[in-house]
């Protein structure tokens, strides 16, 4: 039987505990796992106490105060807090989400905390995105057109062709669908990832896009596209949701029909 032992610099070891101030009295403890790139040590898990009769009803609420008021340490990324940024996209228990629509009650025990999964960390709970950001560049997420645009008025669309915008425009680029999917895991740097190909496929449905054809081209490879297998994470775990798996089946749809 072959026997597996992770790197010893990737095993995450017991941190902190931060108890809470008496006398609160309904507590709620939440395992944040830290990274530091700086002080040469492990990752490690730190557990803070948290009164919830003094703090907000979501996540992003408690990471708040954790931060404000417990260990000006952590580091997160937020920013609207009305699950419109995408800034604040974690791992939290267990699925890939917005901290600032989740609520706490949802959380059964203590809420674990943690970047969103199998990508680098920049810093505790802050993913890099480099990689993510340098894909959707390069599906040029802009509209593309040969004729010009009119003097006097907008480039205008029928009802029916806005309509088949629907369940695309809305995507924040939170990147949890990109980092739930097993393909995304094993071919990160090939596979454009459902997030991407969701983006591609919004300028490839609108009418107004010119470049329909030469978009298709770029996506014709046995890794940008059809490396997805179908698996459905993306749709189960996207915050706003959106599916990404139609998306990319339309694109599928759209590569048999011109051949």
């Amino acid at each position: 039987m072959a026997e597996f032992a992770l790197p010893a610099n990737s095993k995450i070891g017991v941190g902190k505990t931060h108890k809470a101030r008496a006398p609160a009295k309904r507590v709620k403890t939440f395992r944040i796992y830290r990274w530091n790139p700086d002080d040469g040590a492990n990752p490690r898990i730190d557990s803070y106490e948290v009164d919830l009769d003094g703090c907000g009803p979501m996540v992003l609420d408690a990471l708040i105060k954790i931060k404000n008021e417990i260990d000006t340490t952590l580091t997160f990324r937020r920013s609207c807090r009305e699950g419109i940024c995408g800034s604040c996209a974690m791992n939290v228990d267990g699925t890939n989400t917005l901290a600032c629509t989740k609520p706490i009650d949802d959380v059964s025990g203590d809420v674990k905390v943690y970047p969103l999964p199998h990508m680098k960390v920049v810093k505790d709970l802050v993913p890099d995105l480099t990689t993510a950001y340098a894909q959707l560049a390069s599906i040029e997420p802009w509209l593309k057109t040969r004729t010009p645009a009119p003097p006097d008025r907008e480039r205008l669309q029928s009802p029916e062709e806005r309509k088949r915008l629907d369940g695309l425009w809305e995507c924040i680029l939170c990147f949890c669908c990109q980092t739930s999917c097993p393909s995304y895991w094993w071919n990160g740097e090939r596979y454009l990832g459902p997030a991407v190909l969701l983006q591609a496929y919004r300028w490839i449905a609108d009418s107004r896009d010119e470049y329909t054809g030469e978009r298709l081209d770029a996506l014709e490879d046995p890794f940008r596209l059809y490396r997805c297998h179908t698996i459905m994470n993306c749709t189960k775990t996207c915050p706003k949701g959106l599916n990404p798996a139609k998306a990319i089946a339309e694109i599928k749809k759209l590569m048999v029909v011109r051949r």
